[in-house]
């Protein structure tokens, strides 16, 4: 529906109303809970994680084994029995190592494809559930960011990252303790070679987590905006706003370009750091295994051992830095999902029992002391209005006026502050929003239509619907004859690539409201963007479809609504005349002003 009434703010790209980032521990905690259904497969995959990791840490101790034996070898005979069972051995642990790591991926891969699937769902629904002032404040492509960026973020990290950084820790704290089973003193050289790159690890992510929150605010923002012009591409174009509008997205751009390379920069830190951490153990382990071999307290197979385990210990260091860094844009896409989920909804109509049935509804609307406000600015002060069945109802008043807003609060986009909206004297309080909306067609000024064949497009959301009965409705409209000159009639696909005229998309729309067959019809401005022949054609069209109606009819062309039973002329969110056409020039007031003013030269 039209939103130039409405007060509150248009969503562009800006136009996200900025919240303290929560932290990071709270937004992984609201994750893990979210991830309660996958609990049984995600510990299973933990597990064979975890099995994989200690039977590599095995791995190390044997080839010591064979080493020495080797060694022991080349003095006299090679016992080539032990050898085979040992190397039959790590055969076997190392196969089943990679067995177990492939099917904790494979598992991990399905876990996070099914929850970002779940995700998305749940934001759909979530959509459906929000009331409409959440989508004047925020722009369109930022909740498109939320469903495709934040998610794949999330999923991405779950299926590369959780049970790595498991894996990582396993075969990180299993090789300390291995290496002090095997000698102490090499441990503690290999630790000490390596303790710098904890402490550059804690300091790159406490300062980079701001940076992949921002990242991720900026991929919305720059969403929003690429929507935002993309959609007007017309406009910009014929205001010669493209250089204003590549300003804006520059702005945006160098944004989220200084964010990722700060972020990326930070965290690009930690590979060539735990790199130089490895190669110094080497070094380290192989200067003091040395001076420790030539004196007799260990065998050559020790360092061997050794050289492994400060390759599988560094190896853990590079994987859990990189793992914290998906962790941390994770926690920051986590954060912008959670606080959609978390937006306030429409309030809850399960307890309403009362149901209007769309066949014996006879058509009166009463509007009673209808008060109604944008946050704390009040819109409509006072409105009254007792409608009667069939009737024609015209909506005028100048920009502001409430016009747009009645019929919001009438279809329960919105809830009234106060007052009472009764339909057959039922009040709208006590009826679902689904069944109210059943009891409307809305013919807009901003026609809509999906990419489908005509029939889709017409019989839309309504099922078996027979062929027939949408060629009536087209014919009713006068649109049949325009629909045979199609290649495929009625089976023609609508793309945004067909130039269908303005005309011809309204009338589209006015065949898919004689389908729906509703009770109550209201037409916003649904001829101002067509020509004056065009709106001749759609407005016989639309007397058709008043036929039998309740019908209000929001016009600023005030020749368009002469015939209307009642019109309603509203101001300041008042209704300050009613009366039919002649009635209200007669009182040479604020409508006959109006009307005159549209025809002086």
């Amino acid at each position: 529906m039209d939103n130039k009434n409405r007060n509150t703010p248009k969503g562009g790209p800006h136009a996200r109303i900025a919240e303290k980032p929560k932290n990071f521990s709270e937004s992984i905690k609201k994750l893990f809970n979210k991830l309660q259904d996958f609990k049984t497969s995600m510990l299973v995959a933990i597990l064979l994680a975890l099995f994989s990791s200690i039977l590599t840490i095995i791995g190390p101790n044997r080839i010591s084994d064979m080493t020495d034996t080797i060694v022991k070898g080349l003095m006299g005979t090679i016992d080539m029995d032990r050898i085979k069972s040992i190397a039959i051995f790590l055969g076997i642990i190392f196969a089943l190592s990679a067995i177990f790591n492939f099917i904790q991926s494979f598992i991990m891969a399905t876990v996070s494809n099914k929850f970002s699937r779940n995700l998305r769902r749940e934001i759909s629904a979530k959509i459906n559930r929000l009331p409409l002032k959440y989508f004047d404040n925020h722009a369109y492509g930022d909740i498109l960011s939320r469903v495709t960026n934040d998610v794949d973020s999330i999923a991405m990290t779950m299926n590369q990252s959780v049970a790595t950084l498991v894996s990582a820790l396993t075969l990180f704290l299993g090789c300390i303790l291995m290496m002090f089973i095997t000698n102490w003193i090499l441990a503690i050289t290999a630790i000490l070679s390596t303790v710098f790159g904890f402490l550059f690890m804690t300091i790159v992510l406490s300062k980079s987590q701001k940076y992949f929150k921002m990242q991720q605010e900026s991929l919305g923002d720059i969403e929003g905006h690429i929507e935002e012009i993309y959609s007007g591409h017309n406009v910009v174009r014929v205001y010669n706003g493209i250089e204003e509008s590549n300003k804006k997205f520059d702005e945006i751009n160098d944004k989220l370009f200084v964010s990722a390379r700060k972020s990326q920069f930070l965290s690009g830190l930690m590979q060539p750091m735990m790199l130089f951490i490895g190669n110094f153990g080497y070094v380290s382990v192989c200067v003091v295994g040395s001076l420790l071999t030539m004196n007799g307290t260990i065998t050559f197979g020790v360092i061997v051992a050794f050289m492994i385990y400060v390759r599988l210990f560094s190896q853990p260091l590079s994987q859990i830095a990189q793992a914290m860094t998906n962790l941390q844009t994770c926690a920051a896409a986590a954060e912008r999902v959670f606080e959609f989920l978390d937006e306030e909804e429409m309030t809850d109509e399960s307890r309403l029992q009362k149901t209007l049935d769309i066949s014996k509804v006879k058509g009166d609307i009463k509007f009673n002391h209808v008060k109604f406000g944008y946050d704390d600015k009040i819109i409509i002060n006072d409105f009254s209005a007792d409608i009667k069945a069939g009737s024609k109802i015209a909506l005028v008043g100048p920009t502001g006026a409430g016009k747009t807003t009645m019929v919001n609060l009438l279809m329960k986009f919105y809830d009234i502050k106060d007052g009472d909206i009764k339909i057959d004297g039922i009040s709208t309080k006590e009826l679902t929003r689904e069944n109210i909306h059943d009891l409307f067609i809305m013919v807009l000024q901003d026609t809509w239509l999906f990419e489908g064949t005509i029939k889709e497009n017409i019989v839309y959301n309504k099922p078996n619907i027979a062929l027939e009965d949408v060629k009536e409705a087209c014919k009713i409209v006068g649109l049949d004859h325009y629909i045979k000159t199609l290649p495929e009639g009625y089976n023609t696909v609508i793309t945004d690539n067909d130039s269908l005229s303005a005309g011809e998309k309204q009338l589209l729309t006015i065949a898919r409201g004689m389908i729906k067959n509703s009770p109550f019809l209201i037409l916003d401005e649904a001829t101002s963007s067509v020509d004056t022949r065009t709106e001749e054609l759609v407005q016989k069209a639309m007397d058709k479809l008043m036929a039998g109606r309740t019908s209000f009819i929001i016009a600023h062309r005030l020749s368009t609504i002469k015939n209307a039973d009642l019109i309603l002329v509203l101001k300041d969110g008042n209704i300050i005349e009613q009366g039919n056409h002649d009635e209200l020039m007669n009182k040479k007031g604020f409508y006959a002003e109006l009307y005159n003013s549209q025809f002086q030269k």
